[in-house]
């Protein structure tokens, strides 16, 4: 079965999000399997806020998916997974996905505001 094409808004965010080398970390950690965020700090060797604010970004271009479970003590406990994807990038691709850009930077024939004067 073949991968869909992401659209250009969704690739522009996956490739954004990816372009940070703790994002890539954290993809390449769970995709050892899914993770508690406590664990998953302590594995990186970096805060859970700091891996929060990751996290969220990851999630937010769906490139994991969370999933809180309550512990046989009661404690609530946010599990993160990877949410499997491919995307075969070439100038094609690219060049297919282009039509589907919405952001005002993607417009054809813009000129940039505030060059030389």
């Amino acid at each position: 079965m073949k991968t869909p094409l992401p659209t250009g808004d969704e690739l522009v965010l996956m490739l954004a999000t990816l372009a940070n080398p703790h994002r890539l970390r954290v993809v390449a950690v769970l995709a050892g399997g899914r993770k508690y965020v406590s664990q998953l700090a302590r594995d990186m060797g970096i805060s859970r806020a700091l891996l929060q604010v990751h996290l969220k970004k990851l999630e937010t271009a769906g490139l994991v998916s969370a999933q809180l479970e309550i512990s046989p003590d009661g404690k609530a406990m946010k599990f993160y997974e990877v949410t499997p994807f491919a995307v075969h990038l070439t100038p094609e691709s690219i060049a297919a996905v282009m039509p589907t850009l919405t952001s005002a930077e993607a417009a054809p024939g813009r000129e940039e505001k505030g060059g030389d004067r």
